[in-house]
């Protein structure tokens, strides 16, 4: 809906308003239909939300239409093993897997960074960032076929229909009537009517080739590859050196969502229940060109010149790997994802692939298909939701365009571990304090609709993105170079622990309110923490790059009122100092 379109039904008198209500009900198409609601894909997204719909209307008639045939192989061919609170809260706790999760998958040790250093030869050598005890919010590393092929039993079971092995053929999406699908299986083509039909095809994006959610550029370019050898490679047999085994109180680094960091790339490492490593390279084109990895023979070589720890272990079982994958430029964004005028949706990546840094895929997932289904169940008790499949689609919309701004044009600073370790702490806080807050607390239905929470939402988005454009300008002046050490993101920092707790606490409606300002306001203070202690590092620097950039800090308005809440709330609401591993930048010496 156009912002024109809102401004002509907000002028709209009551009486006006309800005849154009009971005009579109009259549209709403009355005929009989094969289905309620027609899934155009049966992979992690189309399943979970099959299963989603039968759980909150046991009555709904939905059809899952997959090429696959299943069962799929448990090592299947996809990204996206790992997990994080919002995902592993949806299919834990929401869709009621949790004895999937905890007996047929793996509990994660949170993520784990391990900044380049020299050579890499010696793990030890590295800037570790991770967690020395288990977060009390369990995540969890996902066999991706394991987990879809249980979702398939479980949909089935819920009485959901369950095409496997048939293909889409032909859609007819129909705004003033029925929707058609056409669907082509091993034995025939069938005809299929639906009132809903949602895609989740992923990149092959169906409903986009019948002018439905047209694909968006973003300036984010990056390329990955991956693959998957039959080994369980664990980082802790990289070194010898007992103190950096000692650094963990409890759990296994192995266990941990592996990150080998480098300047404009990292290497993922993630242990499978199925016995399995995902390794994974993504890297940013501009720095690392895609025909530098785009082979398994190229990204072994790519391997040995930049981690050769990690390239050390799959040559030895190189005989074990078992697929090779690659995606090119892979971060998109859409124009639209649900109309509820046009009763169709997009979930998964048939909508939105941003980054798989975090591991975001499953979670714009959980909420992508918690909108899904609030606009078809209530649009299938006879509401209108032509406006709340606006205010639906503009809020994720919105919600990727912010996680968007965590990666475009990040990835320089990975090779950076002082600025690095800091954005990652802020950008997991925020991720706790933020999205994570809203999902558990079931809010997105209603978040962009009550004032206060919108309000503070576009808050959030202003200080997230400055702060995204300071750890930029922080790494342009910055050439520390930290020796080895580690980085607890987690249980020395008294903020982490709250917001990570705080996600799953049992709010009112009016406590919630209460809370999500009151993490607006952190987020202001921690902003402010953050310049301010830049700012304090560098100042006795002489050089003009560094005094014209803290001079613009000093100048912009934004970072102006983000230094004045810091310094009015650091003795009567304390933050944590640790997550900003800052260190005084040495002077140049002066030349004979």
């Amino acid at each position: 809906m156009t912002d024109a379109i809102r401004n002509q039904l907000a002028g709209l008198s009551h009486d006006q308003r309800a005849a154009l209500a009971e005009s579109l009900r009259a549209r709403r198409p009355s005929e009989p239909t094969d289905h309620d609601v027609v899934i155009l894909g049966g992979g992690t997204a189309g399943l979970t939300l099959a299963l989603h719909l039968r759980q909150v209307q046991q009555g709904i008639r939905v059809l899952v239409v997959e090429k696959l045939q299943h069962p799929v192989p448990e090592t299947t061919h996809k990204v996206g093993e790992s997990t994080v609170e919002i995902a592993a809260h949806y299919l834990r706790d929401v869709l009621g897997l949790e004895d999937h999760l905890e007996k047929q998958q793996i509990r994660k040790f949170g993520l784990r960074m391990f900044f380049s250093n020299h050579d890499n030869t010696d793990i030890a050598d590295r800037v570790e960032l991770g967690s020395s005890v288990f977060p009390p919010l369990g995540t969890y590393q996902l066999d991706r076929g394991r987990l879809e092929n249980e979702l398939g039993v479980r949909c089935v079971d819920a009485g959901v229909d369950f095409l496997d092995g048939c293909k889409v053929v032909d859609v007819e999406l129909r705004a003033d009537s029925v929707h058609r699908v056409r669907v082509e299986g091993p034995d025939r083509v069938r005809d299929i009517t639906a009132r809903w039909v949602v895609d989740a095809s992923g990149r092959s994006q169906l409903l986009h080739r019948h002018n439905a959610g047209r694909r968006e550029e973003v300036g984010h370019a990056a390329n990955a590859a991956w693959f998957r050898v039959a080994h369980e490679i664990d980082v802790g047999t990289w070194t010898e050196d007992a103190e950096w085994a000692g650094r963990i109180l409890e759990g296994d680094r192995a266990l941990s969502t592996n990150h080998l960091m480098g300047d404009g790339y990292w290497v993922w490492l993630i242990r499978l229940a199925s016995g399995s490593t995902s390794v994974g390279i993504v890297a940013d084109a501009d720095v690392h060109p895609f025909a530098g990895f785009n082979t398994l023979d190229k990204a072994l070589d790519w391997l040995r010149q930049r981690e050769p720890q990690c390239a050390a272990v799959v040559d030895e079982h190189v005989d074990g790997i078992q697929d090779f994958r690659v995606m090119r430029d892979y971060s998109y964004s859409c124009d639209q994802v649900f109309s509820g005028q046009q009763r169709w949706c997009l979930t998964g990546e048939s909508g939105v692939f941003l980054d798989p840094l975090y591991s975001p895929g499953l979670d714009l997932i959980a909420i992508g298909n918690t909108l899904v289904v609030d606009l078809v169940t209530r649009s299938l008790a006879g509401e209108d939701v032509t406006a709340l499949g606006a205010i639906h689609d503009s809020l994720f919309r919105g919600v990727a365009s912010i996680w968007l701004a965590v990666y475009e044009k990040q990835y320089r600073l990975m090779g950076n571990a002082q600025v690095m370790s800091s954005k990652v702490i802020w950008d997991t806080a925020f991720y706790w304090g933020v999205f994570g807050l809203l999902f558990f607390q079931d809010m997105f239905r209603s978040a962009a609709t009550v004032p206060s929470i919108a309000a503070n939402l576009g808050r959030l988005t202003q200080i997230s993105n400055r702060v995204q454009q300071f750890f930029r300008e922080w790494e342009s002046i910055d050439d520390s170079d930290l020796g080895p050490q580690f980085v607890d993101l987690y249980a020395p920092l008294n903020f982490m622990v709250k917001l990570h707790a705080g996600m799953a606490d049992e709010l009112t409606a009016t406590e919630f309110e209460t809370r999500f300002s009151e993490n607006t306001r952190l987020f202001a203070q921690l902003a402010g923490q953050l310049v301010s202690t830049v700012i304090a590092a560098f100042a006795e620097r002489t050089g003009d790059d560094v005094i014209a950039r803290i001079q613009d800090w000093q100048r912009d308005p934004l970072i102006a009122d983000l230094l004045a809440i810091y310094r009015r709330e650091r003795h009567r609401n304390p933050t944590s100092t640790g997550w900003m591993t800052v260190t005084k930048p040495v002077p140049a010496a002066n030349p004979a």
